[in-house]
């Protein structure tokens, strides 16, 4: 019996004789040697490259295009009661408009009834509780923009920005 218990590895060994190497071992070895100096090399490469240390010696232009000036246009003050039960509330805007060319300023004073309109219309209509915050600013102007794109037909407007708010 006690010649059988011998041939019978314990619990944690591995069959076979004491000098042979653990396969968890190999896996280890192989990453840590091989796999992980290769992707360095590799990455080590590839970033010399984009570099351009490697171009030898060409060299390529490069352009940058000019970003025009901005253009800005002052819109008239804007003086509305907003909607609600009594106290009444106002608001006091003052805001300028990005536009997209000096071409496109003569083209929105053409449709700037149009723009007042529709400003005057939807300030109206505001609750004080519509302008708390942050989240409230971003809606106005957003919508601000919304209408100012339906009024004049095309895009002629990148950004609304808003010089004085008032709310008493």
């Amino acid at each position: 019996m006690a010649e059988v218990d011998a041939e019978i590895p314990e619990e944690g060994e591995e069959g076979g004789s004491a000098g042979t190497p653990k396969r968890r071992l190999a896996g280890k070895v192989l990453v840590l040697y091989i796999v992980l100096p290769v992707l360095l090399l590799v990455g080590a490469g590839v970033g010399v490259y984009m570099s351009g240390l490697l171009g030898g010696g060409e060299s390529e232009e490069v352009v940058a295009e000019v970003a025009p000036d901005p253009v800005f246009y002052d819109m008239p003050d804007f003086l509305v009661n907003l909607a609600g039960p009594p106290p009444q509330h106002y608001l006091k805007m003052r805001v300028a408009l990005q536009v997209t060319s000096k071409e496109a300023v003569p083209q929105l004073e053409l449709q700037m009834p149009r723009v007042l309109d529709g400003f005057q219309t939807f300030l109206r209509e505001l609750r004080p509780e519509d302008l708390e915050g942050s989240r409230g600013m971003l809606y106005l102007k957003e919508e601000l923009l919304r209408r100012l794109n339906l009024a004049t037909q095309e895009p002629l407007v990148t950004d609304v920005l808003f010089k004085e708010i008032i709310i008493q």
